[in-house]
């Protein structure tokens, strides 16, 4: 029986935020130790602190100098294991943003390739890189610093209550107060970060393109058009962050006016308990820096949580791509055990349409396993999209695509493609070596690479290259020719020994001697289906063929 494709359960979960803390919850766990201890030990000073100052009030040497030496020990320890809290803490950090990018990469796997292509390249690029850093800003820094300051509060109120139980009475006042105010405005962070992410996005969608255009821009002199843009879709990245921002810091001034009214309170509160006898003198200054320490404690989780809750509609994006890309996948499709094509790709009365308009309409043919087949025609009459629809990209055609006995609609991606190679019009290479580009990493014998740079045309190119086959292409091959980077993804696809090769004007850039000698060594092989597609076919190139297919010109399919 066929099995149902499964997807990786990892990326049908919700990918909230604590999500990613429990994956890593051994490492957090440590850094909140760390946290608990440093808070522990800093609330512990001022407790010595108010012994050394109570020395000072009793005119006793031996005593002052007895708890500041400690205090000092204590401030000692204070500050390296500062240090070591630092270092886990930007560790789990960095593990945690990896792992955001894992799942996106996985969930960008499981989309279709009309799904994928819905959206821009920026868009994308925006999310692996803005959205993981203010994930990093509204989300994981804030995280830590909000427990840390949850544990200060709560060292500080047990402190309080060593002094006098009034102290841990204006306390819980002030907690509930503290943290009951913030609930007010999480609605207005969570729709201002969306927003944000949202306008930052497009922003940077913008600025690839205008990266991208650059060329075209400089050559018909629009160097103003250029720099406008570039300004427009800067300040769209920065003016959504500069609202969040600001909001953020009037919500968080309001919230110290709040801080100060309570701080004061327990001062005075101190003052008053002081005065009377109850606690010590030393009180005054230990004491304060206490409630000081209570009441920053509250202010500082208050914000914390608003950044949180800015934070929130990042994952929300991420659990939304990961349902979409689920459902998406999730449609009973079948696998069949891989094996090689045994018949051919047959294609009945297949239509296809971009939005309503008819690009395919009826069309049929047979391509045999070792056949060589063309499609010719004028430019828009449908070749690309055959190509497209065999390879399983375009899977709402009508009719019928067979490979062997299989409906190609129902193959998922990896089975077609584990038979199928494909060197389309624009030629895409990787920023490293021409061998890296032709292998993508695999391992293969020299005499594999060789025989697949003979194929291609490729040798002659290599000796004049200073590093031949280790040279490095630029950024999608701006070290190369538009004939050499055909040349390389043609080597590219031979090397990898598929059983079906589809070629879209894969030779356009190359000079009449190299696109013959390439179409030569192409049609000997007698295990390969081939099936190219050119605007045009001599009388004499047709004859090499085993059949050539003429497409009419678009709007009329009267195969």
């Amino acid at each position: 029986m066929p099995k149902t494709k499964q997807i990786d359960r990892r990326t049908r979960q919700t990918n909230n935020m604590s999500c990613y803390l429990k994956r890593y919850w051994r490492e957090n766990t440590f850094v909140i130790l760390c946290l608990t201890v440093l808070c522990g030990l800093q609330v512990g000073a001022n407790m010595l602190m108010m012994q050394s100052f109570q020395g000072i009030i009793d005119r006793n040497m031996h005593r002052f100098v007895f708890w500041t030496l400690i205090l000092s020990g204590v401030w000692f320890l204070i500050y390296g294991l500062t240090g070591v809290e630092t270092f886990f803490r930007c560790r789990v950090i960095r593990r945690m943003n990896n792992a955001i990018r894992q799942d996106i990469t996985e969930i960008l796997l499981n989309k279709s390739y009309q799904s994928f292509h819905e959206q821009s390249v920026g868009e994308y690029l925006s999310w692996l890189t803005n959205d993981i850093s203010q994930i990093e800003q509204l989300a994981w820094n804030p995280f830590f610093n909000c427990i840390r300051s949850a544990v200060t509060v709560v060292f500080s109120i047990i402190a309080l209550l060593t002094l006098h139980w009034s102290l841990l009475a204006a306390s819980i006042i002030t907690t509930v107060i503290m943290l009951s105010v913030p609930k007010l405005f999480h609605r207005k962070m969570e729709h201002l970060g969306t927003v944000c992410a949202r306008k930052q996005s497009l922003a940077v969608s913008r600025l690839k393109e205008q990266l991208a255009g650059y060329d075209v821009l400089r050559f018909f002199n629009q160097d103003q058009r250029f720099i406008s843009d570039t300004r427009l879709a800067s300040d769209s990245i920065e003016s959504p962050k500069f609202q969040l921002a600001y909001i953020k810091g009037f919500i968080s001034s309001g919230m110290g006016c709040i801080n100060i009214v309570c701080q004061m309170l327990h001062v005075t509160l101190i003052g008053v308990l002081s005065v009377q006898g109850i606690i010590l003198q030393g009180a005054l200054t230990g004491g304060g820096n206490l409630c000081g320490n209570l009441s920053s404690g509250l202010g500082n989780m208050t914000q914390e949580l608003l950044s949180m809750s800015s934070a929130k509609p990042y994952f929300e994006k991420i659990s939304a791509y990961t349902e979409n890309s689920a459902v998406q996948d999730g449609q009973a499709k079948t696998e069949i055990q891989t094996k090689i094509m045994q018949n051919g790709i047959a294609m009945n009365h297949v239509g296809f349409c971009y939005d309503k308009k008819t690009v395919v309409r009826e069309f049929s043919a047979c391509f045999k396993k070792g056949g060589k087949y063309a499609l010719a025609g004028p430019s828009g009459c449908g070749k690309s999209t055959l190509l497209k629809l065999m390879l399983g990209c375009l899977p709402e055609y009508t009719g019928s695509i067979r490979l062997d006995d299989q409906e190609i609609r129902d193959c998922s991606p990896q089975q077609l493609w584990q038979q199928i190679s494909y060197v389309g019009q624009d030629v895409f290479l990787f920023n490293t070596t021409i061998l890296d580009n032709i292998t993508l990493g695999g391992d293969f014998s020299q005499e594999q690479i060789w025989n697949a740079v003979q194929d291609s045309a490729l040798e002659t190119d290599l000796l004049s290259l200073p590093g031949g086959l280790d040279t490095i292409v630029g950024e999608n091959g701006s070290c190369l020719s538009g004939g050499q980077k055909q040349r390389v993804a043609i080597a590219r696809a031979l090397i990898h020994n598929r059983c079906v090769l589809l070629i879209d004007e894969g030779t356009s850039a190359l000079d009449a001697e190299n696109a013959e000698r390439i179409e030569k060594n192409l049609l000997s092989k007698p295990g390969l289906t081939l099936i190219l597609v050119s605007h045009h076919l001599s009388a004499e190139q047709k004859k090499r063929f085993t059949e050539v297919f003429t497409l009419p010109p678009a709007g009329n399919h009267a195969f």
